[in-house]
């Protein structure tokens, strides 16, 4: 019994201190006061929390949650929102999307039939330019940057799960010495839900709204499903996974917080046979898991006034390291199929670009002008193929 106990302990703690720079980063990035953002790290710790544990109680399997990380990286890569009121209403489209999807099994589908170099691709170009603050803050910022850097990489090679979360306590220290210990000071320690009246813009939704969908569904919660998959899970409930989570993050979005999902990294710890050889004692991991997340999200307010006294450029530095390994994943997806490669490249730079044309920002055209492309030298392939047969006649 401690198997699981040990690995829903690990995996939150993990998950936790890997990311919740970047879902603070994200948030202030689209209009957040520290306050809110505070509030919105809150919400996604409660609301996976909740989720882990019913669904996990209720089907006896070890079904644990996170928040996008994808989505999250998107909120730091995008550009003017019109104010925090407008993401929280693009937040909570994507929350009714969700719950859609769940409900209607032909949108299920389309997702998940996005062709693979475009969806990859896009990721890909969100993540990019974070992924290269890491180098951008050793060259601006060198005594602060480089011990961060450093002892990721050191840590990467001796204990990757722990290269994040070294990165981090680094990072905490740097921050010590450069601003002091003012802004712990001032943090708000005791948890606060600050409740955002949304406002619903087309822009935004379409801009922000249906990539943040996009990246959760393609991102998080198809290879989510899939990892459980790969353990024997052969049947999990895939309705109440995805109505559940959809309904979390529509109702979450008005305290701030994004989206929360399946999770992909953290279940490979918490469903695999580390947590237990029995597969029916796995879910004890989930629950564990989410408890812990519930003590976790007590922290938020101090982990807001962290990021906030943290230059902005040593958050996404942070990010950057914690998304390396996405970037990669996704960029290998991107350019697997060697036929596809050119409209994947094309995506990744569409998006990579951050250009903003009618105030729609760059994710929403990298997949308009990906499938454009696909389709257009689809179309010629089929012509000269269909010549050439005609040629042999």
């Amino acid at each position: 019994m401690v198997h699981p106990i040990v690995a829903g302990l690990v995996g939150a703690l993990t998950g936790f201190a890997s990311t919740f720079v970047l879902v603070i980063g994200g948030l202030r990035a689209v209009g957040a006061t520290p306050e809110q953002a505070a509030s919105g790290l809150l919400i996604l710790c409660l609301a996976q929390a909740v989720i882990a544990i019913v669904l996990s109680l209720r089907f006896r399997m070890p079904l644990s949650f996170a928040w996008s990380s994808p989505g999250a990286a998107l909120l730091l890569a995008a550009h003017e929102t019109g104010g925090f009121a407008s993401a929280v209403g693009a937040f909570m489209v994507c929350g009714v999307l969700i719950v859609i999807t769940g409900l209607w099994p032909a949108l299920t589908r389309a997702i998940t039939r996005i062709p693979t170099p475009i969806a990859s691709a896009m990721l890909a170009g969100i993540l990019f330019p974070i992924c290269l603050s890491p180098i951008l803050a050793s060259r601006q910022m060198p005594l602060l940057a480089l011990p961060i850097v450093l002892v990721w990489l050191v840590l990467y090679g001796i204990a990757p799960r722990w290269a994040v979360p070294g990165a981090l306590v680094v990072t905490i220290i740097v921050v010590g010495i450069h601003a002091g210990t003012g802004w712990l000071h001032e943090s708000v320690v005791a948890p606060q839900l600050s409740f955002v009246s949304p406002v619903f813009d087309p822009i935004v939704i379409v801009s922000l709204g249906v990539p943040l969908f996009i990246v959760t569904m393609a991102g998080q919660n198809v290879p989510g499903f899939a990892v459980l998959r790969t353990f024997n899970y052969v049947n999990p409930p895939a309705r109440p996974i995805l109505v559940g989570s959809g309904l979390l993050s529509a109702g979450g979005a008005l305290f701030g917080g994004h989206a929360i999902n399946l999770a992909a990294l953290s279940a490979a710890l918490m469903a695999g046979p580390d947590a237990h050889p029995d597969r029916s004692k796995r879910w004890i991991a989930t629950v564990t898991g989410g408890v812990v997340y519930i003590g976790l999200g007590l922290c938020a307010g101090l982990a807001s006034s962290l990021v906030s006294a943290t230059p902005p450029l040593l958050i996404t530095t942070v990010a950057g390291l914690a998304m390396l390994g996405a970037l990669v994943t996704s960029i290998s997806a991107a350019l697997e199929q060697p036929e596809n490669r050119i409209v994947a490249m094309i995506t990744f730079l569409v998006v990579a670009s951050g250009i903003v044309v009618v105030g729609v920002g760059s994710p929403f055209w990298g997949l308009v002008v990906g499938g454009v492309v696909m389709l257009w030298l689809a179309l010629w392939r089929r012509r000269a193929s269909s010549q050439d047969a005609a040629a042999m006649q």
